[in-house]
């Protein structure tokens, strides 16, 4: 069984035993955490699609790290007039191990 989730304005598919990387949740490393919008689920055959979510659906999972991505670089350049700017950002991400998705 699998399913789709929302989190921080992106889409992820999850199955059970799965460990996704989203942007930050609070929480410390070993805690709870419960998506409740689920925007489908799929499995042997069968699809459920939510309007836009499916209402009693969720997904549970465990955090099992708090963590930054890769440095990205931002380069800003005109030509001609000497003006160059160099800036980095690394975004913060929550690992998560999916342990259950219920219907329910």
């Amino acid at each position: 069984m699998y399913a789709v989730i929302r989190s921080g304005g992106k889409q992820y598919r999850v199955a059970e035993g799965d460990v996704v990387r989203v942007e930050i949740l609070p929480g410390k490393v070993g805690g709870k955490v419960t998506f409740k919008e689920v925007l489908a689920l799929g499995g042997d055959g069968e699809m459920k699609l939510g309007n836009p979510t499916l209402a009693k659906a969720k997904v549970a999972g465990t955090i099992v790290e708090q963590a930054k991505a890769d440095k990205v670089r931002v380069f800003k350049f005109k030509k001609n007039s000497q003006y160059k700017i160099l800036r980095g950002h690394r975004q913060r991400l929550t690992a998560v191990k999916v342990t259950e998705i219920s219907a329910q």
